[in-house]
């Protein structure tokens, strides 16, 4: 498996897999019945990925898996999403989130995540990123990231409606990465 940057030819292949993953985590989570809001989130998706294919390298990065000719993964950073501004305070340490990441289901649990997430780590900190925060309101996701991050920073209860809670991480780059990686 090799780790880059998408380049426009990978746009349709990207979308496939936020379509797929989206999809099935919305099914996993018993929502799969919101249409309206799965289709407007791999809408966003895309029009952000769009928007960095054509030059606006400022506001997100996105680096893909590649496995033979198949892209099986996607990750991204950029500033702090709506979630994170809606549940922490202008003080909040943290300017970008860690998101994005995106396996095809047929790819899940084979490592491709933590591989995306370790590469997009060791980019941020070379681009002197030294904080960065994710989150998360997929159940599933929120235990595996208790696994990679250890506990939340903060815990929006109920944001998501009763029992649907948001979580928020707060991670140091140098926690992740050995200096001499």
């Amino acid at each position: 498996m090799e780790i880059i940057k998408p380049e426009i030819e990978h746009f349709e292949s990207v979308c496939e897999i936020y379509s797929l993953s989206i999809r099935d985590a919305f099914e996993k989570e018993g929502l799969g019945d919101l249409e309206e809001t799965i289709s407007e989130e791999i809408n966003h998706k895309k029009e952000s990925l769009l928007n960095y294919l054509k030059g606006d390298i400022y506001n997100k990065k996105y680096l893909i898996a590649v496995n033979g000719d198949d892209i099986v993964g996607t990750i991204s950073f950029g500033p702090c999403g709506k979630q994170i501004k809606d549940c922490t305070d202008e003080n909040f340490p943290a300017q970008i989130e860690l998101g994005g990441l995106y396996i095809k289901p047929s790819f899940q649990n084979q490592g491709i995540g933590s591989s995306l997430i370790n590469k997009m780590i060791k980019e941020m900190k070379n681009m002197g990123i030294h904080i960065f925060s994710c989150d998360s309101g997929y159940k599933r996701a929120q235990k595996r990231w208790i696994r990679k991050f250890g506990e939340p920073y903060l815990v929006a209860k109920d944001y998501w409606g009763e029992d649907g809670d948001h979580m928020i991480w707060l991670c140091k780059t140098g926690d992740f990465i050995n200096e001499e990686d």
